[in-house]
Order: structure tokens, then C-alpha cells, then sequence
């Protein structure tokens, strides 16, 4: 059976690669905005024109996320309709539909298509959301399924059913241990849109396939800031050709990618026609068989949007819900999004660091499913904490607290971005143990330090940008950070300070207002020339369960734990942003950060052993030949 509704939709920011031809003799062909088609039965379009499809022709559809297609052959074929039939391996979602004849191309209309299966089944009284979550034809019970308020479970032969008001326009199911659901490219299609009225009862099936699961990796995807702009794409496919090489290399394991947020820069969405259809346009071409779950940053909020659920409307159409939850093996997943827009519109990107009362009280009812002493991944893109020193830290979201309360009984790692740099909280919250691990980004300094000074990319922290990697076996959880590009050993950076200095002369312009040389003053205080035999270490994953041990000629030295600016980092990017900056002071630059450590040597020509282990066991280790050159070309390769 076919059901058809002409229900208004939003189209816009068609993300196919298929060329439109005005002169392809083929129009009338009505495409229906929503479309609900059992599985194996045909989909319909009335030709209200004689220029129809000719034998030979086919439909094409496109999906808006992805650079992947579905080809249909036509069925059947009149002078006033025309039928085709999907696929069974065919992916619910919104698609710009074409007719193909040989290899040119017409556009005739963009449309949800929603495909159920041919259970027969009815909404209980009130259901305004129902359907079917099956694997292999039969319905799995106890699924938790969702629309971002009201929270349900399906029954004994897999069916729910929700009374919602349809306020965010769509229905995610938690995917289940040991099970999957399918790809549209990178994003597994874990929700369906819904495009009939608050009173009208509509169907939603989901569809599962079994895996095993409970051992896997996942790669953690920090800031990306992808605008067509600074080389960003190309630097970006040089992150999707290391992420490439590690799966091959680690091939037959299973894998998974989450991003942090900041996929986007909303600022160039319409000055660089570039926002969620290019983006997944470039991330589907490089990155094959790897699902990748979705977190929303601030700058994935349309900024020309006003208020908080209008400025998320092309990030839900396109990407995901913007927040929901998922499970992989034995760890539950819950992506949040704590960027409350208060201010949007008209080219305004005002927002809080929040989660709204209407998500908390969604976390308690997904929660109310999960049992006390269960390990649970929690993404957003703005952190809990901040750093206040060393090893002390703040509130960050305007209500920490009462995230860290719905959490309480349960051992939580919160992953998050937002900042562009690196630190790890390890404490106790209410008697629970609590991460949060700030993440570096992919971008690092927003793909400037390597527009500037090719082959230097590093954040302002000096981290390499670049992902984490987590192993994932059971409930134990283990991570690393990988620089793009870089070993994964590659854990830390060394500087003989005897090497390094900054003075004025460095960023001179003589038309530099005081504003801007009193921002570079703290670099050229922090670094001056001096032979004080001091080396400064980068550590950018480092927490407090690491060591660090320095010797020289076997003997150990003091190793203090200090906050500092990183010294590549001003030497690629802030010296050349200074040098040609002003009245303004300049983005982007170098921020003091808190996991570098510092020893003084004996003398200016000893050599170092400087020996890092993390709590897993790993040790990195660098023989550090003293007098160590400092210049961006000698730190090429580390």
C-alpha cells in the first residue's frame, strides 16, 4: 500500500552531485512532499502533462546526505502515471528525485520517503507516533524510542507507539546493543521525519541488523570548522586520508566515528555556500563503511534563524537529532546539546552554554531505562568544566550541576569540544566517577597554523590537531590521541628554552595600535633570550594519572607541572598573524594552557631521557639531544 500526503516541507540545501538540464524534455511529473510506502510495494506519480518518462528512463534518488544513490527502474508507465519500486536495502529519509535518461539528468521534485514493512499494525488510542522496530522480519521488544520529549519502549512483537505533539518533527530510536542500523553515507539513520500534523497518527518503522559489538573502536572527532576557506578541505582530507590508513591498518575490527560538534562555521554558510550538504558531500567521498554519529555545535546553528528551535532546523533535516541517544556493546551513548540560541537571527550568534529543562528532563526518562552502575558515553559540544589551574577546574554550562545530578549511580565519561585545546577532569561527583575529556580539534587553530606555515597544524595549545581513538571492550574503556599525520606515539613535544625567544622586533608593524602590542607582550615576557637551560614539555592528553620522568646523564631532575604558551604554536601562527595585523588583535592565537611541565638542566649541552606513561600502560619516550634547535622548518616532522 502507498500513502501519499501533500504536506508543506522545507527543501532547500540540496547536497546531489546530478546535473539539472533545462532542455530535458520531461515535466508534469508530481512528486509528493511525503511519501509512506510498504516495503515491496510501488511508489506512484501522477504525470499531469503529456512529457513524461519514455521507456528506457529511470528514477534516480538522491539522498540530501549523502553523495550515494538509489536507481530505480520504472515499473510501469502511462501517459498519465508512472510507478517504481525501491530496493530492500533502501534507507528512509529526504531525497531530490530525478529522471535519468542514458547519462543526462532532471530534477522533478524533492520528497520524504518513509519505508515500513507489511506487519500489519494499529495505533492505540492517542498514538499520534507508531510503528515497528524489526530485525529479519521479526519485532525486537524493549527498543526505547523517542521524538526528544516523551520516551516509550516497543512491546513483546516490537511495536510502540507514542503520543507526541511532533514538536521536533521526528522519532529516533535508541539503537539497541548488538544491533545497527542502517547508513545513509557516514550517518546512520537512527530517526525518521514526520510530516503529518500533532493530531494525525503516522507511521515509523526502523529497521535492525545483528553484529556483534562488544568490542569496538571509536574515533572522536573534535571541531572540524569546515567553510571553503584557509585550504580548509584539503587540510581536512589529509585527517580523512590518516583516518583512512588506521582502519585499514586495524581492518576487521569493529569501528565507529562521534563527532563534537563545529562540523560547520555558520558564519560562511551563505558567504561560502558551504554548511551540512557540502560537508557531507566531502566526508562521504573520502570516508567509506564507517558509521559516525553526530553532536551539534554553536556553529551548526543557522545564525539568520531566530530562536533555539528554528536556528536547529537544517542540522535536524540534514545530520541528526540534536540530541538523542544510542548503545554499542555494553556502554550507552547520550549526545547532548548544551548550546541554548538566545539571540539569533538576522546575522546574530548569541547563545548560552546550557541544557535546557525540556532536555534534562529527557535525560531522566532515556536514564530511567539503563541500570545504576552502568557506563555511559555523554557528547556535547561545549565542556562541564574549565580549567582554573593546573589541576583545579569550574563550572562551565550555566547548570553543571544539574547535568552531573541526572548522572549520579553511573560511572560517565563526558566528551566534549567547544575550546580547541585539550585537558582531562577526573573526580567524583556525587560518590560517582566522572571524565570529562575536552577534546582537541581536527581543525586545530582553525586550519590557520597550517595556512600559514604548511605542515605546522597545531591548536592553540600547541596539540596537534587531530582525533582521539577509544577502545571499547566490554565496560573497559581506553584512549589515546592521534595527530593527524603523526605515530600515534606521538604523545608529546619538547622545547630547550635556551633556543627560544620572542622579542618585539619578531611581530613589528609600525602601524600597530598599543592595543595590539600589549596582546603579543605576554610571548615576548614569557620567552626571552636567556640561557637559563630550561626545557619546557608539551603534554596535550596529559591527566593526572600520567608521570613524567626527565634525566640527565641518569640522574633525575625536578620536573615541575606549569601552565605555559606554546611556542611552535606562536612561531606558525600568532607571529604572522601579529605581523600583519593593526588595529585589530588578531583570532585565533596562542592561549596559555595547563599540561605543560618544565625542568632545568645542568648545563646547555646535556642530553635528556624524557619518559611519559599514561594510565594505560603506554610509555613514551624522547632522547632529546641538547643544544635542540627551535624553528618551524626543525619541527616539521614532530
Amino acid at each position: 500500500m502507498l500513502f501519499i500526503a501533500f504536506t508543506a516541507f522545507s527543501c532547500g540545501g540540496g547536497g546531489g552531485n546530478e546535473e539539472v538540464v533545462d532542455d530535458f524534455n520531461v515535466s508534469g511529473i508530481t512528486v509528493p512532499s511525503s511519501i509512506t510506502v510498504t516495503k515491496g510495494d510501488p511508489i506512484t506519480f501522477s504525470i499531469l502533462a503529456s512529457k513524461g518518462p519514455k521507456s528506457g528512463d529511470v528514477v534516480v534518488l538522491q539522498s540530501n546526505s549523502s553523495t550515494l544513490e538509489t536507481v530505480c527502474q520504472i515499473s510501469a508507465l502511462t501517459s498519465t502515471s508512472m510507478s517504481f519500486n525501491l530496493p530492500d536495502d533502501f534507507v528512509s529519509g529526504y531525497y531530490t528525485v530525478y529522471i535519468r535518461r542514458n547519462d543526462v539528468s532532471k530534477q522533478i521534485g524533492k520528497t520524504t520517503i518513509t519505508l515500513t514493512t507489511a506487519t500489519n499494525i494499529t495505533p492505540s488510542a492517542g498514538s499520534t507516533v507508531y510503528g515497528l522496530v524489526s530485525c529479519d522480519g521479526t519485532g525486537v521488544p524493549n527498543v526505547v524510542v523517542s521524538d526528544g520529549i516523551e520516551v516509550t519502549v516497543t512491546d513483546a512483537e516490537g511495536v510502540y507507539n507514542l503520543k507526541s505533539a511532533k514538536k521536533w518533527g521526528y522519532v529516533f530510536i535508541s539503537v539497541p546493543s548488538g544491533y545497527e542500523v542502517a547508513a545513509d553515507g557516514v550517518l546512520p539513520k537512527l530517526y525518521a521525519t514526520l510530516t503529518q500534523n500533532s493530531t494525525t497518527a503516522e507511521r515509523a518503522d526502523f529497521l535492525l541488523t545483528k553484529v556483534n559489538n562488544d568490542k569496538f573502536t571509536l574515533f572522536v572527532m573534535g571541531d572540524m570548522h569546515l567553510a571553503n576557506r584557509t585550504n580548509d578541505r584539503n587540510q581536512f582530507f589529509q585527517f580523512t586520508d590518516d583516518l583512512n590508513d588506521y582502519m585499514t591498518a586495524h581492518s576487521g575490527t569493529k569501528m565507529y566515528g562521534i563527532t563534537l560538534g563545529d562540523m560547520t562555521w555558520d558564519l560562511y554558510w551563505y558567504s561560502n555556500a558551504y554548511y551540512f550538504p557540502q560537508y557531507l558531500s566531502d566526508i562521504n567521498s573520502k570516508i567509506k563503511n564507517l558509521q559516525i554519529f553526530h553532536t551539534m555545535g554553536n556553529h551548526d546553528n543557522d545564525m539568520n534563524a531566530a530562536g533555539d528551535f528554528n536556528t536547529a532546523t537544517k542540522y535536524v533535516r540534514d545530520i541528526a537529532p540534536d540530541y538523542y541517544s544510542f548503545n554499542l556493546g555494553k556502554i550507552h551513548f547520550m549526545v547532548l546539546d548544551d548550546i541554548l540560541c538566545t539571540n539569533n537571527g538576522t546575522g546574530n550568534r548569541d547563545y548560552d552554554c546550557t541544557v535546557t529543562q525540556e532536555e534534562l528532563d529527557w535525560i531522566t526518562k532515556d536514564l530511567a531505562f539503563i541500570p545504576k552502575g552502568s557506563t555511559i558515553l555523554v557528547t556535547a559540544h561545549a565542556p562541564l568544566f574549565y580549567p582554573i589551574g593546573t589541576t583545579t577546574f569550574g563550572y562551565r554550562l550555566t547548570n553543571t550541576g544539574s547535568v552531573l545530578d541526572k548522572f549520579a549511580g553511573y560511572t560517565v565519561h563526558y566528551i566534549t569540544g567547544h575550546t580547541h585545546v585539550l585537558y582531562n577532569v577526573d573526580k567524583l561527583t556525587n560518590s560517582s566517577p566522572l571524565f570529562e575529556h575536552n577534546h582537541g580539534a581536527v581543525c586545530a587553530s582553525w586550519w590557520w597554523s597550517g595556512k600559514l606555515t604548511p605542515g605546522i597544524h597545531v591548536g592553540v595549545d600547541g596539540a596537534p590537531g587531530g582525533y582521539g581513538i577509544w577502545t571499547i571492550d566490554g565496560t573497559t574503556v581506553k584512549w589515546q590521541f592521534k595527530g593527524t599525520g603523526k605515530d600515534i606515539n606521538y604523545q608529546f613535544r619538547s622545547y630547550d628554552l635556551n633556543n627560544v625567544a620572542f622579542p618585539a622586533s619578531d611581530f613589528s608593524n609600525a602601524s600597530q595600535t598599543t592595543d595590539v602590542a600589549n596582546a603579543y607582550a605576554p610571548y615576548v615576557a614569557a620567552y626571552p633570550a636567556n640561557s637559563s637551560n630550561q626545557v619546557l614539555i608539551n603534554i596535550w592528553d596529559w591527566d593526572p594519572e600520567w608521570t613524567v620522568t626527565v634525566t640527565e646523564d641518569g640522574s633525575p631532575l625536578t620536573v615541575s607541572h606549569v601552565t605555559a604558551y606554546d611556542p611552535l604554536h606562536i612561531a606558525a601562527l600568532s607571529v604572522k598573524r601579529f605581523k600583519s595585523s593593526t588595529t585589530d588583535i588578531p583570532s585565533f592565537i596562542t592561549e596559555k594552557s595547563t599540561h605543560f611541565f618544565k625542568v632545568t638542566a645542568a648545563n646547555a649541552t646535556d642530553d635528556l631521557v624524557i619518559t611519559v606513561k599514561d594510565e594505560f600502560g603506554n610509555t613514551y619516550t624522547e632522547n632529546m639531544a641538547r643544544p635542540k634547535a627551535f624553528s618551524t622548518d626543525s619541527y616539521q616532522n614532530n
